[in-house]
């Protein structure tokens, strides 16, 4: 048996490292035929011998595991969305930015292509994929690890060892030959063709059964290795090892010394990128020293350290029919531009935002006119011009709507803002569907069985008029509801109940406090620990927390002092709603630092960056991302930034070492 073993885990290591060389590196170092053949001796000693079964052998790649619902899980590390710029002069001010955080001018970057598909984190254990998991909100993601596991480019195990523990991302695409023969396939077939390959890509990744994936000859590009240990000094490094090893890192990854050599490198592929095998819509560029990146870390949505340069976006002329007007949750006004339908970017465009009464009277904008369109960012459509060539003679200006489209409410604008806002809160059908509709998201409640249109239809049978109501509802009242059957009303309530363990966090931005996105909310949740103690925090007390402005603090407070909101509030905690953070007392050591917040910086020797931080919190603390007067303490190892230093020190904050906070919290080595 011993031999046996011994040829299926040869057998393996051969097929796998043949997978190397033709998926990731290009080169068919034996023939299809040779391949096949070792594949199926594989798989008859596999069959044979049962005992020896790996879900990760060359064998499995062609799936068959059926997923009837892909859990949602949380990300270790999350998974950021990128700042855009456009021009030569946004990436001199973000150069600029940056070396003014670190102190040096000594900056170098790394370019590589930005690919257009699905962002993926895979995760290794010991050398092993363990986890795929897509990006979804960045905060949480959706396992989809037996169908990426049919993508021949992603090793499943590590001969040669990388790394052991550790996350590389990556975005899995569809290329386009492959894209153009399925449609071909699909056409001949009688079937409509796919849009565009990004979309399909996306996607496959949901298909239930994983032998379907494999079909699609899916691909991955990876860009980014998360270790929390810094094993290699730089990203180019980082990513040059990786391909060396086992993984698909695109060889056009570019090291460049100062931003005209970044510049160069976006000129040159917004010339070359239509002749690439798989579709880009843009450059990313981020700072190559992995310590610097360190130092620079993150805002609210997106790393300081890195940045995408977008590629001038196609663009398309066609009718502006007609400018029609919507109320969101909010109240904000917003002017929609009905188009005559025009393809752009793989989509037909029907409609475009036209943001504001700003943006008509500045770019001129009037119905019957040929107005220029783009999609921003090569997602949303957006009108940026206006032919005026072509504008009829008996054109008139645009007069801005002076009611909501919905209530006839007239509409009000508050000096210094951009929007128009119906100011009926509590009596517009729509902004009382859209904070319900907003209730029940995924990322906010994210409540099974209950979509828009049901909301929708609740509302207008007179079964609920804010949100707090889904929690009355009862299966007898909902069957005899259009399109409902009494399975659909049971998996409703069922839905409704189950939100009930929704963290506290999420059931904050579930509530639709103007201003408070997801990151706000958990900043609130982990500073307050409960909607009682925000409720009654002051206007001054909210900006004292991390990252909270003024903005932020008014809306928090006005809507704390809503009457109707109080009550809505009292009648979710009755509901048994999920109004204050369950602690995890195993994870709390003391309150020694209650009260205070520290600002971790520079390269340590004792702990991580990382375990530093959760012993911090494990104390009471707070870690901020920046320094402020906010600041009571900045824990400092070798190589803290410049820039910190000097504000620390402007400050009058104390700086203490890696030790003096061990001594501070009772800690030995």
């Amino acid at each position: 048996m011993t031999s046996i073993l011994a040829k299926i885990q040869a057998l393996r290591a051969e097929l796998r490292e043949f997978n190397y060389q033709y998926y990731v590196l290009d080169n068919a170092s034996i023939s299809d035929y040779e391949f096949d053949m070792k594949l199926k001796d594989l798989e008859l000693l596999e069959k044979d011998n049962p005992a020896f079964f790996d879900a990760n052998s060359p064998t499995q790649r062609v799936g068959g595991e059926i997923t009837k619902k892909f859990n949602t899980v949380t990300h270790k590390n999350r998974m950021y969305s990128l700042d855009n710029s456009y021009s030569l002069d946004d990436l001199l001010d973000w150069e600029k930015k940056i070396k003014k955080l670190l102190g040096t001018d000594d900056v170098a970057y790394t370019c590589e292509l930005k690919f257009d598909g699905a962002s993926i984190n895979l995760t290794f254990e010991k050398g092993v994929l363990v986890s795929a998991v897509t990006r979804g909100d960045g905060f949480m993601g959706d396992n989809v690890t037996a169908n990426i596991k049919t993508i021949k480019s992603i090793p499943l195990v590590l001969g040669d060892a990388f790394l052991s523990d550790f996350e590389i991302r990556g975005e899995i695409i569809l290329p386009l030959e492959r894209f153009h023969k399925m449609n071909e396939e699909r056409i001949a077939a009688g079937e409509e063709p796919y849009r565009n390959p990004r979309n399909t890509a996306s996607g496959s990744l949901k298909l239930q059964d994983s032998a379907a994936v494999s079909k699609r000859q899916l691909d991955c590009l990876l860009y980014h290795v998360v270790d929390e240990n810094n094993t290699y000094k730089t990203h180019f490094e980082t990513l040059k090892v990786a391909r060396s090893k086992a993984f698909k890192v695109p060889q056009e990854i570019t090291l460049c010394e100062n931003i005209a050599a970044v510049y160069d490198f976006i000129q040159y592929w917004g010339a070359k990128r239509h002749e690439l095998p798989y579709e880009t819509d843009g450059v990313v560029i981020k700072v190559n020293d992995l310590h610097q990146q360190d130092e620079l870390g993150f805002t609210a949505k997106a790393p300081r350290w890195a940045i995408a340069f977008k590629f001038q976006a196609e663009q398309v002329s066609t009718i502006l029919h007609k400018i029609t007007y919507q109320v969101g949750r909010t109240g904000a006004i917003t002017p929609v531009a009905n188009l005559a339908p025009v393809q752009l970017a793989g989509t037909t465009v029907k409609r475009a935002s036209l943001h504001n009464a700003d943006q008509i009277a500045k770019l001129d904008i009037r119905e019957n006119d040929t107005v220029f369109v783009e999609k921003g960012g090569e997602i949303i459509p957006k009108i940026v011009g206006v032919d005026l060539e072509k504008r009829p003679t008996n054109s008139h200006p645009t007069v801005y709507s002076k009611t909501c489209p919905d209530c006839y409410t007239d509409l009000v604008r508050t000096e210094g803002d951009a929007k128009h806002y119906c100011p009926n809160t509590y009596g517009c059908p729509t902004q009382i569907t859209g904070r319900i509709q907003h209730f029940i998201s995924r990322k906010a409640m994210n409540i099974d069985g209950l979509g828009s249109e049901s909301v929708a239809l609740l509302f207008k049978e007179g079964l609920i008029t804010n949100y707090a109501d889904l929690y009355d509802l009862k299966v007898e009242e909902i069957i005899p509801l259009e399109r409902m059957a009494e399975k659909s009303a049971q998996n409703m309530i069922a839905g409704i109940q189950a939100s009930k363990q929704i963290p506290f966090e999420k059931v904050l931005f579930a509530l639709g406090i103007r201003f408070v996105g997801e990151t706000v909310a958990k900043k609130l949740a982990k500073h307050y620990k409960s909607i009682f103690n925000l409720m009654i925090a002051s206007t001054d007390d909210l900006i004292e927390v991390d990252e909270i402005g003024e903005r932020i603090a008014e809306s928090v407070v006005e809507f704390s002092n809503d009457l109707g909101n109080i009550e809505l509030i009292n009648r979710l905690k009755i509901c048994g709603l999920q109004l204050e953070i369950i602690v995890d007392e195993d994870a709390i050591v003391s309150e020694l630092l209650a009260g205070k917040t520290f600002v971790v910086s520079g390269v340590f020797e004792i702990m991580s960056r990382n375990d530093l931080k959760k012993n911090i919190e494990s104390h009471g603390g707070k870690v901020g991302s920046s320094i402020s007067k906010k600041t009571r303490y900045v824990v400092a190892g070798k190589n803290m930034g410049p820039s910190k230093l000097e504000k620390a020190s402007s400050l009058g904050i104390p700086i203490i070492s890696e030790e003096e906070y061990m001594d501070l919290v009772g800690l030995k080595e």
